[in-house]
């Protein structure tokens, strides 16, 4: 179960509760839910319970325990606890991370677009300074991979506000334009963006190079599997998946599509690269620890294909968030 299908989840108990009169109304448009904080529990988390108790005039614990007990048992969640003033904790069911590669696989890189900002229409007006005018690009793109009607057109509302380049710097001249588009994306808004020759660097010291490496990876790993003559598992042969490294790189792609709605809320482009880096590390240590591919006289099995299909769910994560900032992903570094 993803974030997103856990939200969607949680919100149709929210309306089976009002339905019931177990809890006025109105339901919320949406239900967050991140990894649990501190004193938590389980895999996931929402703080729904404490945004509904004022409005319902009950103890946020309370409305909890109603939604609790229209949640246990929901099909994929193995168990959900009330934790602190009335946070619910989700603990899901375990099947290896198999759903999650499935979902990814067949949304390919369109994993992660969705409705949740349907119905909203955006409309920036023309920015001329360099780092404004990337960054407005790509918070129309992580809009619109939301559902909502965005675009650049004369009149429209001021662009996000940026920390500019120093006046005179064509950082697109010196490092072309993947590297550019990096460097004033990379950082947050409000901090000056670095355009040094750092970021041309083929070392995995570089954050872009080691994204776009990682990805090529997964395409290495894709043509390697193949001259084997292992084909990646398909949505019915995908076993439980297990192995170093496999557990984090499931986790990172199982966020990937609350990363970006919460990108494209937040006008914020910065949050999806620093998820690319995080993705990249998580695909690179299981390539090297869990063993994707048969070693010596080892047979290919069903856990190399179930681990072939892992490898290209990230490939399509990590080139679904490099299109979206508008960067190349390349197959072959």
């Amino acid at each position: 179960m993803t974030p997103a299908e856990l939200s969607s989840t949680v919100l149709r108990a929210v309306c089976r509760a009002v339905e019931d009169d177990a809890l006025p109304g109105p339901v919320p448009e949406r239900v967050v839910v991140e990894r649990p904080r501190p004193g938590g529990s389980g895999d996931y988390a929402t703080n729904v319970a404490l945004r509904l108790a004022g409005p319902a005039g009950r103890p946020p614990r309370e409305v909890a325990e109603i939604l609790r007990t229209r949640l246990a048992g929901a099909d994929r969640i193995e168990r959900v606890e009330i934790t602190g003033p009335g946070f619910l904790n989700f603990t899901l069911a375990r099947d290896g991370g198999a759903e999650v590669v499935r979902t990814v696989l067949r949304a390919g890189t369109a994993y992660g677009h969705g409705d949740a900002l349907a119905g909203t229409t955006v409309s920036f007006a023309p920015a001329y300074e360099p780092r404004a005018r990337i960054w407005t690009d790509a918070v129309v793109a992580l809009l619109r991979s939301q559902g909502a009607e965005a675009g650049v057109v004369p009149g429209g509302t001021r662009p996000p506000h940026v920390v500019p380049i120093p006046a005179g710097a064509d950082p697109f001249a010196r490092l072309g334009p993947d590297a550019a588009r990096w460097a004033l994306l990379r950082p947050a808004a409000h901090d000056r963006p670095h355009t040094g020759p750092e970021l041309l660097v083929q070392r995995e010291s570089n954050p872009l190079f080691q994204v776009r490496y990682a990805y090529a990876r997964t395409r290495a790993l894709a043509r390697n599997a193949a001259q084997l003559g292992i084909a990646p598992a398909s949505d019915t042969s995908l076993t439980a998946l297990s192995g170093q490294g496999v557990p984090a790189l499931l986790a990172v792609l199982g966020d990937h599509p609350a990363v970006l709605e919460a990108a494209a809320r937040l006008r914020a482009p910065d949050r999806l690269a620093r998820h690319l880096e995080h993705t990249a590390e998580a695909f690179l240590r299981f390539q090297e620890t869990g063993r994707p591919l048969p070693l010596g006289d080892e047979k290919p099995g069903a856990a190399h294909r179930s681990r072939i299909a892992l490898a290209e769910a990230a490939g399509a994560v990590l080139a679904g968030g490099l299109t979206l900032l508008g960067i190349d992903a390349p197959e072959h570094l």
